[in-house]
């Protein structure tokens, strides 16, 4: 298994776990360190325990590099697909690690690919890399589907989609993710499972882009995105509008501009894929221009205001501390902007006090710490703990006038016993919102 990110390592866990000899390479020194001793760099439920107890069973080892002896048959490629600040895909790990493997890899031996990649690239850059060993190989695309949160649930269930150059090395990569999951689906070759993955991914991102259409409407008309939505769709299956929020991490921020480039080259543009990633795009900029226009309106509202932001892993269900692609960046980017003199703080569930900091922001250690003597708060995510916290009892804490913007419209404005001098409003709900100054 090379590159120990959260793909990599969550597979290389479960692997072992089915009875697999797992050797992980990971480059990273601070990183190997701490997978080393069973402490995985992230969170994921469950995984902490699972992989210390297979290190001591001595089901999964641990490696910088490749050994020079080592006698396995099948490597995995699990390495990052970063985009560089021209929004193209960077290739350079993939290649880099093509080549590696080229030095070890034996006759009849199997690579599987498994980062995201724009179409092409496995059959175009991967295997003639592979193919200057001068030995005989399967070389298949899997690509990797799980939810964060959920990925050693999800990959002993969901169906793994397997291409292959071959039909020998699809056959061949099926019977090996046969042993983690019941449904393997085979595909005519790598480009459509690369497909897949893109399509997948950029599916959902239209889907947001499309909600958050419909919150700049409501917004607009002064009626409640949350109401239209749910109302609209219950017991209607024709729609499955999903609710309107912020769009990030990992996965959504990037897999539709590695599917655009790819297609782009054959001519096609991918006008919708590409819109709703620039309304996503553009959703924190729209929130913090709100946020300044209705600040400017509150009568005594300080030149410089206490601000916190609550939730900055790029999602809150399932739970995670993944701060890659969060929008919680652009967010604070832009109220640094909007409030140049402004003091802020940062609470997360489960994002470490020390990454807060390198955030750019002074960690809380509660949400009450959080929201004390502040002016303004952003709820950035759905986490189970915001979606439960006692918000009207919070209000108190806060200093006055204040108001707390929403992102996922967890409450409901018309139904909380907002106290004098404070406010709510939420994303898609702005019409129906209470400000201090409307009091």
């Amino acid at each position: 298994m090379i590159g120990l990110g959260y793909v990599g390592l969550t597979l290389a866990t479960v692997m072992a776990g089915v009875g697999f000899c797992v050797l992980g390479v990971e480059v990273r020194a601070d990183v190997l360190k701490k997978i080393k001793k069973g402490k995985p760099h992230f969170f994921e439920p469950g995984l902490e325990g699972r992989l210390s107890n297979l290190i001591k069973k001595g089901r999964i080892q641990f490696s910088k590099r490749i050994p020079k002896d080592w006698d396995g048959t099948v490597f995995i490629i699990t390495v990052g697909t970063p985009l560089g600040t021209d929004e193209k895909l960077m290739l350079e790990y993939i290649e880099g690690v093509g080549r590696q493997v080229a030095k070890h890899i034996k006759k009849d031996d199997m690579v599987i690919m498994r980062s995201t990649v724009k179409i092409g690239t496995t059959r175009n850059l991967m295997y003639p890399i592979l193919k200057e060993a001068g030995v005989d190989f399967d070389l298949a695309f899997c690509p990797e589907r799980t939810l964060e949160g959920k990925a050693l649930i999800e990959l002993r269930q969901l169906p793994q989609i397997v291409g292959g150059i071959e039909k020998s090395a699809a056959i061949r990569a099926s019977q090996l993710f046969q042993f983690l999951t019941p449904t393997v689906i085979r595909v005519s070759n790598v480009e459509t499972a690369e497909m897949v993955k893109l399509i997948d991914n950029a599916n959902r991102d239209i889907m947001f882009g499309y909600a958050n259409e419909v919150a700049r409407a409501c917004d607009s008309i002064g009626i409640s995105a949350l109401e239209v939505i749910q109302a609209g769709k219950l017991g209607y299956t024709r729609t499955n509008i999903p609710l309107p929020g912020l769009v990030g991490g990992p996965c959504l921020r990037k897999d539709p501009y590695i599917l655009a480039e790819g297609i782009r080259k054959l001519g096609i543009e991918m006008e919708m894929t590409m819109t709703a990633r620039k309304i996503n795009e553009r959703q924190p900029l729209e929130i913090v221009k709100y946020i300044k226009q209705q600040t400017s309106k509150i009568k005594g509202f300080p030149e410089k205001p206490e601000i916190a932001l609550l939730g900055l892993a790029f999602k809150g269900q399932p739970s995670t501390d993944d701060l890659r692609g969060t929008m919680a960046r652009p967010v604070f980017s832009a109220l640094q902007k909007c409030f140049p003199s402004a003091n802020f703080r940062g609470y997360d569930t489960l994002v470490k006090a020390d990454e807060i900091k390198r955030f750019g922001l002074k960690p809380s250690a509660t949400i009450e710490e959080a929201l004390s003597g502040v002016n303004v708060a952003v709820i950035l995510n759905n986490h189970i703990e915001y979606v439960m916290m006692p918000i009207e009892t919070l209000f108190e804490k806060m200093a006055r006038p204040n108001f707390i913007y929403d992102v996922w419209h967890l409450f409901d404005a018309r139904e909380l016993n907002i106290p004098e001098g404070c406010g709510y409003v939420a994303l898609g709900g702005q019409g129906i919102g209470k400000l201090p100054y409307a009091q």
